[in-house]
């Protein structure tokens, strides 16, 4: 196979566009010490508090080694507690502390920047195109990745 051919596959092109999305991301985020993995943790803390570890790495598609490390670097920057559920004692509960919150708020602007730099290149009906042909590969081949994605369903009303 000539090297062209390898340099238009999908499974290239996507690694190649997730450190280009990476990158932007982290630019953009720089200031605020923001990692992809460490803000998608922090939104699912915001919107499901207590939930447990095993929960948000579904809900993440992260393995347990993955969900840990970025559960760990936010615990020491203090934006996330971690604490035995009242629920289940063999289970950590996760929260988000005030600086965690704050850290969200404060990089929803980056955060948004980031995402209309990627999207640039594309027009609004090919960002459109683009994010439904993602999702339809990640729907229809979401059983073989290595971590298991289980997204959160609507806002529990238990407060």
């Amino acid at each position: 196979m000539p090297l062209i051919d390898m340099y238009q596959r999908p499974g290239f092109l996507l690694r190649r566009a997730h450190q280009i999305s990476a990158a932007i991301f982290e630019a953009n985020c720089a200031e605020k010490g923001l990692t992809q993995a460490q803000y998608g943790a922090l939104m699912v803390l915001q919107e499901e508090p207590g939930i447990d570890q095993t929960r948000l790495a579904r809900a993440l598609a992260f393995d347990k080694v993955t969900v840990l490390r970025v559960l760990r670097g936010l615990a020491q920057r203090g934006l996330v507690v971690r604490e035995l559920s009242q629920s289940n004692r063999r289970q950590m509960s996760l929260r988000l502390t005030a600086e965690g919150k704050q850290l969200l708020i404060q990089s929803a602007a980056p955060v948004q920047q980031a995402y209309e730099q990627l999207m640039a290149p594309l027009a609004p009906g090919q960002r459109e195109q683009f994010i439904a042909l993602l999702q339809q590969i990640t729907d229809g081949l979401g059983e073989q990745a290595r971590a298991a994605f289980v997204p959160l369903g609507p806002p529990s009303s238990g407060g």
